[in-house]
């Protein structure tokens, strides 16, 4: 992947995902998680703290091995068992039905395919199971200048961070990927840099 993409890709990202202000919106998605869980994009393991005493296993899927590395310190300690077992979200190695829900934070605007992934993650989830997510993405049709520079800083955003995009409209991606929201929130964050203040956090089950 190179050495930016291997060596300082990954801390950039911890740093910036273990920011105070992201806590209480970890805490949020991950309230209701039960059973065994896939996690995209685990990442340096920032949202283990926040994983109900109900989940009984975690398939993290996580690229890169300095991520994972990382994380190292949190799997160790946390009481729920969480095993590395796939790279790419596009295509899980998982059997059908496998999950009873799935977890994904600040992923889907990273993934290059993430209808796939979504497809992905339907196929792998037990009938009824929820998807929970919390991304952000595309400002509201309502405020036009967030979007206008979203869409002028977007190629800068992917190159210094692994191909994040920030236009792409997560709820609109769930849905249209064949998930139903049963819970949904856009909202603004402002504690977050303004063209990635707009938030999307709910759950989706299959349709």
């Amino acid at each position: 992947m190179g050495f930016y993409a291997d060596n300082v890709l990954p801390r950039l990202l911890d740093f910036a995902c273990g920011v105070k202000s992201a806590r209480p919106l970890r805490e949020r998605v991950c309230a209701g998680l039960t059973g065994e869980i896939v996690e995209i994009g685990f990442g340096s393991g920032h949202n283990v703290p926040f994983y109900p005493p109900e989940v009984t296993g975690v398939a993290a899927v996580e690229p890169s091995d300095l991520a994972w590395r990382l994380a190292a310190d949190c799997v160790a300690a946390s009481r729920t068992p969480i095993r590395r077992a796939g790279l790419d979200g596009q295509s899980l190695p998982f059997p059908d039905a496998t999950f009873d829900a799935a977890l994904s934070t600040w992923t889907l605007c990273t993934i290059p395919d993430p209808t796939a992934a979504l497809r992905e993650l339907r196929r792998v989830l037990k009938p009824g199971a929820p998807l929970h997510f919390l991304e952000h993405g595309l400002a509201s049709e309502h405020d036009p200048n967030i979007r206008r520079w979203q869409h002028r800083l977007e190629p800068i955003n992917k190159a210094v961070l692994g191909g994040c995009h920030l236009t792409r409209p997560m709820a609109e991606l769930i849905t249209t990927a064949g998930f139903h929201l049963t819970r949904n929130a856009t909202f603004y964050d402002e504690s977050a840099p303004k063209p990635m203040s707009y938030m999307t956090l709910g759950t989706a089950v299959a349709t």
